[in-house]
């Protein structure tokens, strides 16, 4: 298919421009890849249409996808029981009393550091930090878009550094099958210090969080802000426990789980299916104790957590139609060709920095940072063995690149769950985290070119 599989990226990323609208840049993009299946064989446009109602379909045929879009909307559910329960209000006046957070400066770096210190798993690093600082952010008048930035900037990559997860584990898989003259292990635990563009992320996130300096359209976003609405209706403070216990069951949860079903291995543990168990049993606890408290009746609770499923329902279509169009480009190939754009005939010294491009470009064209790995390990290992180098550097700059363009795509699962965890407006999320996103990209690519010159 050649340049034709790059086009319904394309497709979705110019209609997000020019028409601000998500859903039908998204659906346009699956009909065009759809189409380029079938247009070289002279039928008309009807078995394109055809095939993307079935492709979106099919997202329900792979389990892992319909856990995720069931915990998307079981999300919305417990946002919304800790937030009509006083609970958030209450923990936001304890955090403030107690002087643990007392301005916005400390609510950021709170939030970062919570960030960091969850690294089992992305979304429960994303949901963990977004659900205990959202009170947080309103307090002290921070937007919920540098919300959305501190999240998804300290959630993929901690767990892309600290490897004692499902990342690691998969990671780990494959590279397995290469004779790299070392231990895989090894091999994986030696990109640390030179996976730059999380290192490089990381850095950039607690200089915002420590300093409050803001450029671009996230300055703005924050400017505005004071003179918004406040982002959710005014609850009176109940209780601490309202937020803390179903917190705390999410977090222990997923951890449990993820030795559960990894046999008391936690990097083996699914993560689609820990994290929806973990939040389904916050939801439990979250209603039992509102039932309990005798201020909620069985029917309110129903209702109060259906309208909550009701305010995500947007973003669970975005999470849908993305994992449809990943689907559909795996099938046209659109990854395997921005592959081969790394070609045979580099200098040596300039493999590392075009494996990290071409990591990017698979990533946020696809959405997807474990498919960008699937499709360049098995590229960049061999080359690594047959020219006898550095198999940790090319892993290294193989990684960070899938995690740039998955951190800067508005079709990536984490992007979207960063603005679901953080209340904040997906496109709104896209636009103010992208310019840090291409300063940090900038830094590693430089540094990955000045990497292949020393170390190769």
């Amino acid at each position: 298919m050649g340049w034709l599989s790059v086009l319904p990226p394309l497709v979705a990323i110019a209609v997000v421009l020019w028409r601000k609208e998500v859903i039908i840049a998204l659906l346009l993009a699956i009909f065009s890849a759809e189409f380029l299946q079938i247009a070289f064989s002279w039928r008309t446009p009807l078995p394109a249409g055809l095939n993307t109602i079935e492709r979106i379909v099919g997202v329900f045929s792979d389990t892992d996808n319909a856990r995720l879009l069931i915990f998307s909307l079981m999300i919305g559910a417990l946002l919304a029981f800790i937030r009509h329960s006083g609970g958030v209000a209450a923990m936001v006046v304890k955090i403030v009393n107690k002087g643990i957070v007392k301005n916005g400066r400390q609510a950021s770096l709170l939030t970062s550091a919570v960030g960091v210190v969850i690294f089992v798993e992305s979304n429960l690093s994303v949901l963990t930090a977004g659900i205990l600082s959202r009170g947080l952010f309103d307090k002290f008048g921070l937007s919920r878009a540098k919300l959305a930035y501190i999240i998804d900037s300290t959630s993929a990559p901690i767990c892309i550094l600290i490897l004692l997860n499902s990342w690691g584990a998969f990671v780990l898989v494959l590279i397995n099958n290469y004779d790299l003259g070392a231990s895989s292990a090894s091999v994986l635990w030696g990109t640390i210090h030179l996976n730059f563009y999380p290192l490089v992320t990381l850095v950039i996130v607690f200089f915002t969080a420590a300093t409050g300096r803001l450029y671009g359209p996230l300055a703005r976003s924050e400017a505005r802000v004071q003179t918004d609405a406040p982002t959710e209706q005014e609850i009176a403070a109940t209780k601490a426990r309202y937020m803390v216990f179903p917190l705390a069951t999410m977090i222990i949860g997923m951890i449990g789980f993820m030795y559960w079903t990894g046999n008391g291995v936690l990097a083996d543990g699914s993560g689609s299916k820990s994290v929806l168990y973990a939040t389904t049993a916050a939801c439990m606890v979250a209603y039992l104790q509102m039932l309990m408290s005798g201020d909620f009746e069985h029917t309110q609770l129903v209702k109060i957590g259906f309208d909550g499923m009701g305010e995500l329902l947007p973003l669970v279509a975005i999470v849908l139609l993305s994992l449809a169009l990943g689907s559909s480009l795996s099938v046209l190939g659109t990854g395997t060709f921005i592959a081969q754009l790394v070609g045979d005939y580099l200098p040596i010294f300039l493999i590392p920095a075009m494996l990290f491009l071409a990591g990017a470009l698979i990533s946020f064209s696809t959405g997807t940072s474990w498919g960008t790995f699937a499709i360049l390990i098995p590229i960049g290992m061999p080359l690594a063995v047959a020219l006898d180098l550095s198999p940790t550097l090319l892993l290294a700059a193989v990684l960070g690149g899938g995690v740039f363009g998955d951190h800067c795509s508005p079709i990536s699962d984490t992007t979207t769950v960063s603005a679901i965890a953080s209340g904040c407006n997906l496109l709104e999320h896209v636009r103010t985290q992208l310019p840090y996103a291409l300063v940090g990209g900038t830094i590693a690519l430089l540094m990955y070119v000045v990497a292949g010159v020393v170390l190769l």
